[in-house]
């Protein structure tokens, strides 16, 4: 026993004493590639020194590791260049010659060149964002049976596997841009020393000739400017369309919070012809450019305020391509067939007939030789169109519910008027679904009686499960119906516009209390054996108040779950995964699951993998990922399977204001000498009062706040290393915050009384 304690110490805290953060990707350039092909990819970050596997979230995709690249420290950069100059002036010497001349060998030469490429490579930049220096160049290679379409990159080192990035496939011809660099005065002085002339700081104008269809590759630098010179004939409606926001959704150090691209096309001459910023709500502009003659075009590409930086990335696709602007009806009812009416350019036919199949649920992509992905809603639900005319309490549509509606504000200043009959004290829904799935409308709700008394309004509902939106100008109200009799749902917009692409989807039913559920993150790093945290938000639907308890679902045998239930009433929880007791080749899939009864019925729904992203410095969003990852490194030692479990009672019941205790086995006495417990994220009100060891147990005494704030809920401490270098024993004040949790205890739930 003795023997295997002094193993788990020497792995554990030879762990903690290299420690670094995990992997994080900012960007890959290009961000993506066409199907048969092969390229060079380079993904930018932090913490990616020791990375030396690429992983990709599709078939028919296989990437390998060629080089990584990391800035040298200002000391090590100073030494290589005076050495790279004494070998210069060395050569220099030697081809003047002389009796006294030391002789250039081919070591010199080789040591020469190499120092070369080691300062052009990894010259420090005092001035580049510390989130993107270190740079992993990948080759990349795409079958051709590869299916086009969106897939996540993602790459592992010793120190972990990476969160997740959008890279796409594609089926036209690709041009790549060189790749741009940031600004750094010591390299660009080091360059003008080789070249004998000053080098031009910051990003030139860059301008190339491209022949269509064309998907162009780019990144934008600080006032930068992208032109592309392409011939057209006269009458193509050349369809301009640009993928930035796409690529990367939100910048969290960034005002706006994301590559806000314009587009523009110029004649010869520099006349501008047509420019874009937007397309509708969308920050990606799409311009349709109906060429006018005969000749040669120029097409720009900058910023809206002219910033950049390596992870303004955008992928361009010029050509005479079929593009759907907008499609009518946007859903259609579970397993029938809907006849759709399809708005857009280059278009061979304007109508699709379409069946979602019966493992569709809310939101497909509808099939077509499209060079956009069109959404498009799927419902258990009865469905009709909307009815004209419909345009006042007199004239309303009559509804049974439950019901869809499909309809259009057709013209600005125009509502649609739906009544209904219900029973007093039923709750009623109205929901709009109309942005979430392309439509410009921005709409509103009304409830009212049919002498127009309002019994209830709603503008915009924010949908924490739609991560890519920023205006939730969707529109949901749930009310109790007073007494029985008919009732009146107004719909418009809210900035009075409308048109022929202003359709939307109107839900009108009883409440029907449901959840969906969101988990972050989507990669997580574990070593075997021990514990990490993870966060499951509930996403509750028409008044849905109760428990949902967590699971994993089709998962390799030896995780586990702690802490791993929603509360009634609770929109999230943080709880731990347990790794299993031994590494893999791989990262792990797996799934979590929550269960939870409604209406007397037990309903499973799968949590979507999502990644909880910041923009322009304070606002966060969910936005989805397609794979939940783990990744586990580090043998299993026998005597560590159980170590670090919760031997007391759960969960620990607190008294408002009072303390409470319990216990958890560690895999030594002398555990807390060299690690110390910290909470994490704990519930307002909980703290860590004191932390003791009793033989191969620690004892931890939690204390609740008197106030009201306090909730039920899990508490998690970090294990963290008291010294990495594994001498002293005692904790500099604030250290803690510096390092690198080894991991995590168990969650702990906890119960206020």
């Amino acid at each position: 026993m003795k023997f295997l304690q002094i193993l788990f110490w020497i792995a554990l805290l030879g762990e903690a004493s290299v420690a670094q953060p995990s992997p994080h990707i900012a960007y890959a350039y290009p961000a993506g590639g066409r199907i048969g092909t092969e390229f060079q990819v380079v993904v930018g970050g932090q913490a990616l020194g020791s990375i030396s596997n690429v992983f990709f979230s599709g078939d028919c995709i296989d990437g390998v590791v060629v080089e990584v690249t990391r800035p040298m420290s200002q000391k090590d950069f100073k030494a290589l260049r005076d050495r790279f100059r004494e070998l210069e002036e060395k050569f220099q010497a030697a081809r003047r010659g002389g009796a006294n001349t030391n002789v250039w060998t081919a070591m010199d030469s080789t040591e020469f060149e190499q120092a070369r490429r080691k300062l052009l490579k990894g010259a420090p930049n005092r001035q580049a964002n510390q989130a993107m220096v270190d740079a992993v160049t990948l080759h990349v290679s795409i079958a051709t049976n590869a299916q086009p379409g969106e897939q996540e990159l993602r790459v592992s080192g010793a120190n972990g596997l990476s969160n997740p990035l959008k890279f796409f496939i594609g089926t036209l011809p690709e041009i790549t841009k060189p790749q741009s660099r940031s600004v750094n005065p010591d390299l660009e002085r080091f360059l003008g020393r080789l070249s004998g002339r000053p080098v031009v700081e910051g990003t030139p104008k860059y301008e190339a000739r491209v022949s269509l269809p064309a998907l162009i590759n780019g990144q934008i630098m600080p006032g930068g400017v992208d032109r592309y010179r392409f011939a057209a004939n006269r009458g193509q409606q050349i369809v301009i369309a640009i993928a930035a926001r796409q690529v990367i959704p939100f910048l969290a150090d960034a005002v706006p919070g994301w590559f806000e691209a314009v587009l523009t096309v110029r004649d010869v001459h520099g006349k501008e012809l047509l420019t874009q910023e937007r397309f509708g709500f969308r920050p990606d502009p799409i311009l349709c450019f109906n060429v006018p003659s005969d000749g040669q075009y120029v097409l720009e590409v900058h910023d809206s305020i002219f910033r950049g930086r390596e992870d303004f990335v955008y992928r361009l696709m010029v050509g005479e391509e079929a593009f759907v602007t907008a499609v009518f009806p946007m859903g259609g009812k579970q397993g029938e067939k809907s006849s759709l009416a399809l708005t857009g350019w280059n278009l061979a036919e304007k109508t699709l007939s379409f069946e979602p199949t019966q493992d569709d649920s809310r939101i497909v992509r509808l099939p077509g030789p499209f060079l956009n992905s069109v959404p498009f809603a799927v419902d258990e639900l009865p469905e009709c169109l909307e009815q004209r005319p419909n345009d006042s309490t007199e004239t309303a549509q009559m509804l049974t519910l439950p019901i869809i509606v499909n309809g259009r504000i057709s013209k600005p200043g125009e509502r649609a008027f739906f009544k209904f009959q219900a029973q007093a004290g039923r709750q009623i829904v109205a929901e709009v679904e109309a942005r979430r799935l392309g439509s410009p409308l921005d709409s509103f709700l009304r409830l009212t009686d049919t002498a127009g008394n309002q019994l209830a309004f709603n503008d915009d509902f924010e949908d924490k499960g739609s991560g890519l939106e920023t205006h939730h100008a969707d529109s949901y109200l749930m009310t109790e119906i007073p007494a029985d009799g008919s009732y009146v749902v107004q719909l418009g917009d809210a900035q009075g516009r409308g048109g022929a692409d202003f359709s939307y989807r109107l839900r009108v039913s009883e409440a029907h209390p449901d959840f969906a559920l969101r988990v972050v993150p989507s990669s997580i790093n574990l070593r075997s054996g021990m514990s990490s945290p993870l966060t499951v938000f509930a996403l509750r639907r028409d008044g849905f108040t109760n428990a949902i308890r967590l699971s994993l679902k089709d998962g390799p045998p030896g995780f586990s779950l702690s802490g791993a239930q929603i509360q009634a009433g609770a929109d999230k929880v943080q709880f731990t995964l347990r790794a299993a007791g031994r590494s893999f080749d791989k990262p792990v899939k797996i799934a979590i699951a929550g269960q939870a009864l409604i209406c007397g019925q037990s309903v499973l729904h799968t949590a979507v993998p999502c990644e909880e992203m910041m923009q322009a410095f304070a606002y966060r969003h969910l936005v989805p990922s397609k794979e939940l990852l783990v990744q586990v490194n580090g043998a299993q030692l026998p005597f560590a399977r159980d170590a670090f479990k919760i031997v007391s009672a759960l969960p620990v019941k607190i008294s408002r204001g009072g303390t409470a205790s319990l216990r958890i086995s560690t895999p030594s006495s002398a555990f807390l000498d060299r690690f110390a417990l910290e909470l994490e994220n704990a519930p307002e009100g909980i703290s860590l009062e004191k932390v003791s060891a009793e033989g191969n147990e620690v004892e931890i005494e939690i204390k609740c706040g008197a106030a009201d704030s306090a909730s039920n809920g899990n508490v998690l401490c970090r294990i963290l290393p008291r010294n990495p270098g594994l001498g002293s024993t005692k904790t500099p004040a604030g250290a803690n915050k510096l390092r690198r949790a080894v991991g995590s205890l168990p969650a702990i739930p906890v119960e206020i009384r």
